[in-house]
């Protein structure tokens, strides 16, 4: 969600206040501001509606020197986008802070506040802890004191960054719920709620836990935890380059991101497969053991990851014979659980801090769960940090908004999960495959080197199916117009059809929903007329000739078919069918193979129609608030 960076150094710190703002620019928000102690020992402001780009130029025209300062990007929650919400808020013109999060008790804050005698100039939530921290400060106590007194009153989740005229030699920095990072470098350090905002500065990084205050001079740091007690926390050394978020010859982000998908998939492959399956002890020590125990498995994700979950459950039930349970995070932590025993709780995230998967993870290590396994992209996240075993997905970094490398990357972990429960429930592997009809994975070893050959085709695969991009380009064409989208699968290619609706709503904003295509006669069928595009994902599977009497349905009521079929498909083109051949591939990793094409297919109409293809509208990246 919105973006912190704040720096104490012994250099003018506004350009790299700025400079890491445009590097969280990808994380959506809708105002920019900055706040820097000057030399005379007061705090110069400046707050933009708009972009960082706004909020450069303004500080052009009106510079702010100084070697402390913080800034923010905000993306609204407790009103509407203005200047005057926007961050850094300030108290009396002695303190100012930026936050992230959610404070849930501040009305009842403001109230108090308000009958107090303060002033408050804009409608959100953090202004009542920027005025708590004054309070503090006149009272008497110093600013990490303050801090820390202030937010044992605050309901909610939090990352803090705060200054101070009476403390120029200090920057205190805090979190619960909200990520937040220390950057170490020589006799200066810095705070942002991601490494890629600081990287041009410094590869060094702490990461503060639940609860922790910092306070960071430019010769030392002291953190203190949720009990108060002086703590340490690990210096760990990032390898991410700095220059990895650069979007070099492509148009957006997203185009980057769609095209290095071999390679992510085939960086998550790396060093996880022999010839005959999948190694043991990726996922971590005394795994497989857990894992071989396993009566249950239950996916909690949001979003696109969710997604993934859903797929993954097809595989875990259909070659492993355990049943699996997926939920969206935002649902599962509010509702009351069975928690069957020996049951396996796996969370999905591209970043690693969503804050309903993570609020999710803690219900399920208080509940009785076997263990907990993270599927995440980022190996510093609270995700990793919080979970008992981790596979990393190795996308590198993701900046647009719409996931799309981070997706296919989730998939290979899921299969890899999927295969090496298989090995250790090979008669529920083989049972449940046969009644499916789909290639079991069993007790033959074959069987398991042919699974583990299919995996280390899939970039070459990827690369054939990204070969489609022309042709998807031009049928795009013919959805810029269309203001609805229905899509359609069955089996696996139902989870993969809701993330095409999901890329095509999320950056052209057409209104595009998924339906198992056996649901059309149910209610669906309603919609469609000559002009409602059915997109169908139709691999060439046990399900197919249900699929082609779904798609008949269709065509009997007028309307238009795009379908991405397999290369074997017997389908026919004619003036209501408009066939897009996908590259024969196995079940396996069908759904992998058909993803790539709905992506290029949002990706070109949103293109097309001019919109905001990295950061669309009202959206954030890592949505680091319920």
């Amino acid at each position: 969600m919105c973006g912190i960076v704040g720096a104490i150094a012994h250099r003018p710190v506004s350009p790299i206040l700025l400079e890491g703002l445009r590097r969280l620019e990808y994380r959506g928000y809708d105002s920019a501001g900055l706040a820097v102690l000057d030399a005379d020992g007061k705090i110069g402001r400046l707050r933009t509606l708009g972009k960082v780009a706004q909020l450069d130029a303004a500080l052009a025209e009106q510079p702010l020197a100084g070697t402390l300062g913080i800034a923010h990007t905000r993306w609204a929650t407790h009103g509407e986008p203005s200047t005057q919400n926007a961050h850094p808020h300030m108290a009396r013109q002695r303190c100012a802070l930026v936050h992230n999060g959610i404070i849930e008790n501040h009305e009842s804050l403001r109230r108090e506040q308000m009958a107090a005698g303060h002033v408050f100039s804009s409608q959100t939530d953090t202004e009542v802890v920027v005025h708590a921290i004054h309070d503090a400060l006149e009272a008497g106590q110093a600013l990490a004191e303050a801090v820390r007194h202030t937010i044992a009153r605050l309901d909610g989740a939090y990352a803090l960054g705060v200054i101070d005229t009476h403390y120029p030699d200090r920057l205190v920095a805090a979190r619960q719920g909200s990520p937040l990072v220390i950057g170490v470098g020589f006799q200066e350090y810095f705070i942002a709620s991601d490494v890629f905002a600081l990287l041009p500065v410094t590869n060094r990084f702490i990461f503060l836990e639940e609860g922790d205050v910092a306070e960071l001079r430019r010769d030392r740091l002291s953190i203190w935890n949720a009990q108060g007690a002086l703590v340490e926390r690990p210096l760990r050394e990032s390898a991410v380059a700095a220059d990895s978020a650069e979007r070099g010859q492509y148009r957006h982000f997203m185009q980057k991101e769609i095209f290095e998908q071999p390679r992510a998939v085939a960086d998550t492959l790396e060093g996880r497969l022999s010839s005959e399956g999948v190694l043991p002890g990726v996922f971590g020590i005394d795994a497989e053991r857990i894992f071989a125990a396993a009566q249950a498995v239950t996916i909690v994700a949001c979003g696109t990851s969710f997604h993934a979950g859903l797929v993954a459950r097809y595989w875990i039930e259909a070659l492993v014979g355990l049943p699996c349970n997926v939920e969206v995070a935002s649902e599962y932590r509010y509702r009351q659980h069975v928690v069957p025993k020996d049951s396996l709780f796996v969370t999905l995230s591209q970043s690693g801090e969503t804050a309903d998967t993570l609020a999710a993870l803690r219900i399920a290590k208080a509940s009785g769960y076997a263990t907990t396994l993270a599927i995440c992209n980022v190996p510093e996240s609270s995700l990793v940090r919080e979970s008992d075993l981790v596979l990393l997905t190795r996308a590198g970094p993701e900046i647009g908004v719409a996931s799309t490398k981070a997706f296919t990357t989730q998939l290979v972990a899921l299969l890899l999960l999927t295969l090496t429960l298989a090995r250790l429930h090979r008669t529920g592997s083989s049972a449940q495959a046969a009644a499916s009809g789909q290639d079991g994975l069993g007790d033959d070893k074959a069987h398991a080197a042919r699974q583990a050959e299919l995996l280390r085709s899939l970039p070459v695969q990827l690369e054939r199916v990204l070969a489609l991009d022309e042709e998807v380009a031009a049928l795009a064409e013919q959805f810029v117009e269309k203001h609805h989208c229905l899509f359609l699968g069955r089996g696996e290619a139902y989870p993969i059809a809701m993330e095409g609706a999901l890329k095509l709503k999320e950056i052209s904003y057409i209104h595009a929903e998924a339906y198992p295509a056996g649901e059309l006669k149910h209610g669906p069928l309603a919609l469609i007329d000559e002009d409602m595009p059915v997109v169908v994902v139709a691999p060439n599977n046990a399900l197919l000739e249900k699929l082609k009497s779904n798609l008949e349905e269709v065509r009997a009521r007028g309307g238009q078919l795009y379908v991405f079929a397999d290369d074997q498909v017997p389908f026919q083109a004619d003036p209501s069918v408009t066939i897009i051949r996908v590259p024969e591939t196995d079940d396996l990793i069908d759904p992998l193979v058909f993803t790539i094409p709905l992506q290029l297919l949002a990706y070109h109409v949103a293109v097309l129609k001019g919109t905001d293809v990295d950061q669309p509208r009202n959206l954030a990246k890592s949505v680091t608030v319920e």
